[in-house]
């Protein structure tokens, strides 16, 4: 072996990079299960033809952005703008007064595009896109695993439990903004996976070339541009234009990539491996992450800098000598929006009775209500005296409260046992999870969890792997422990069959509701 294919195994675990990537089965196997996993969420994707919970902003926002290019306020004449919507007129927004929202553009522009394509006039038109990135997510989980693992069995687990989990499915099927936030973090997340792979295959190439013997001498060699943490910016800067929270994304996966520079440099023997990942990496790791995230999020907002109707768009003339005076007024007009938005974002405290503290996500102990009728005999196919339509986004208990566990060893195995893996998952959850505490007196909502959850996934998948071991250290224990796994993934497909009804607002009886809502609210 020579000294390049030596530092590849050093660099990139138990094997080259180039035995971990793509094989058939690799791609056809978590593929087979985003199918089966997106027909479900399309599946009847029209119904209930009613805005569920935050749609009532979201969903009409995207609307007013297709027609007029920005987020238009509704009529106040308008006694139930909702119910007039969702019956087919969108005419329900002033054209002259622009509307005061509190998230980026983009998450409302990608529902946009599900609008433009099946139009406004139909809970179909209003979801896809969420239906889209949802089942994308499923795909995109399933080939991280792989990477992070090499093992295409470990990916199927992951894409089957992400397909399989209810507050995931319930929210790829919910035309508001946090299943982007989810997705396009996981994406960014997946190119910093590749960037990890490609920079130690050239670092390894580099150092390799090196007669034997001699180590790099200094900070080592630059590794390139990397485009795929270019990919990674662009992904990160879509979800911090879709919520602010994807700022919390950018800052953890910035951080692990870097120490993933320092971690390669020291492996492959450079002398002076941190301050060469700061100050050969680090600075344009800083223009790849946080420079395009800036350029995204500027550029998301082109309807507002269009229109000359946008809320605060013109702020300046009613305020002279207001706001930050050396900036032209558009954009002291823009400062002040994020000044307004900024306020309600963080001093939000209106009581709300699905509200919940961030400790009781991981545990589903407060899902949220998204829809409820109770329909009588004879109306919407009740059979009996009394029915319910529901929409709750209940979580799969067996991977949650099993993610629990999972989390509390991927701290351990990161923190003592130096796993990269473990260090990776906890990022996620430090990115997606953790800032949420700071924010506790806030009214926040169990959903929000969506936006860390495949990290969740990964974290279960991570345990599985580490149960189940390497069949060549033990073939009969390897056998019966994946029979285990297989009852486990038994048991939360049953779990998601059984809560199905109320993931989907189907009509049943009242006492079958109650029975399903008993394990989430017995708590």
């Amino acid at each position: 072996m020579n000294r390049t294919d030596e530092l590849r195994l050093r660099l990139l675990g138990q094997r080259p990079v180039s035995l971990m990537t793509d094989t058939l089965w690799g791609w056809l196997g978590p593929g087979l299960i985003a199918l089966v996993g997106g027909f479900l969420r399309f599946w009847n994707l029209d119904h209930p033809r009613a805005l569920v919970f935050d749609e009532t902003y979201y969903v009409k926002q995207a609307t007013s952005m297709l027609r007029f290019g920005v987020e238009m306020r509704v009529l106040s004449t308008l006694k139930e703008p909702d119910k007039v919507f969702a019956g087919g007129n969108p005419d329900v927004f002033s054209t002259v007064d622009g509307d005061m929202v509190v998230h980026p553009p983009v998450g409302k522009w990608m529902l946009t595009a599900g609008q433009w394509v099946f139009g406004s006039d139909s809970g179909f038109g209003w979801r896809v896109s969420a239906a889209v990135v949802g089942t994308l997510s499923i795909l995109i989980v399933g080939r991280v695993a792989r990477r992070m693992f090499g093992s295409t069995a470990l990916g199927c687990v992951a894409a089957f439990l992400l397909a399989f989990e209810g507050s995931h499915f319930v929210m790829s099927r919910t035309g508001i903004l946090d299943i982007f936030v989810s997705f396009f973090a996981l994406c960014g997340f997946a190119a910093l996976l590749i960037d990890r792979d490609r920079s130690r295959e050239v670092l390894a190439a580099r150092v390799g070339a090196l007669p034997r013997g001699t180590w790099p001498q200094g900070l080592g060699p630059w590794l390139g541009w990397r485009p795929w943490r270019w990919v990674a910016g662009l992904s990160l800067g879509l979800a911090t234009s879709t919520k602010w929270s994807g700022l919390f994304f950018v800052a953890a996966f910035g951080l692990m990539t870097v120490w993933w520079d320092m971690g390669a440099r020291r492996a492959a023997g450079v002398r002076r491996w941190g301050l060469g990942a700061i100050v050969k990496d680090g600075p344009f790791a800083a223009l790849a992450m946080v420079g395009t995230t800036a350029v995204v999020y500027v550029a998301s907002w082109i309807g507002w800098f269009r229109s000359d109707v946008g809320y605060h768009r013109q702020w300046h003339t009613f305020h002279p000598g207001e706001g930050v005076m050396w900036l032209p007024p558009v954009l002291r007009n823009w400062v002040k929006y994020h000044q307004d938005a900024f306020n309600f974002n963080t001093t939000l405290q209106t009581p709300h009775p699905y509200q919940s503290d961030p400790w009781t996500w991981i545990l589903q102990l407060r899902p949220t209500s998204f829809y409820y009728e109770s329909p009588t005999r004879g109306v919407a196919g009740c059979a009996v005296d009394q029915c319910s339509q529901a929409i709750n986004p209940v979580g799969t208990i067996t991977v949650w409260w099993v993610g629990v566990l999972a989390l509390a060893v991927v701290v351990w195995w990161w923190l003592v046992r130096r796993d990269w893996r473990a260090g990776a998952i906890a990022a996620g959850i430090l990115g997606g999870y953790l800032p949420w505490f700071v924010f506790a007196d806030r009214t926040i909502y169990a959903f929000y969890a969506v936006a860390f959850e495949p990290w969740l996934v990964l974290a279960v998948t991570f345990v599985i792997g580490l149960f189940v071991g390497r069949r060549e250290d033990d073939p009969q224990r390897w056998r019966t422990r994946w029979f285990i796994v297989g009852g486990y993934l038994l048991l939360t497909l049953a779990m998601f069959a059984f809560f199905h009804p109320i993931y989907v607002g189907e009509t049943i009886p009242y006492d079958q509701w109650r029975w399903r809502m008993w394990l989430p609210s017995w708590i």
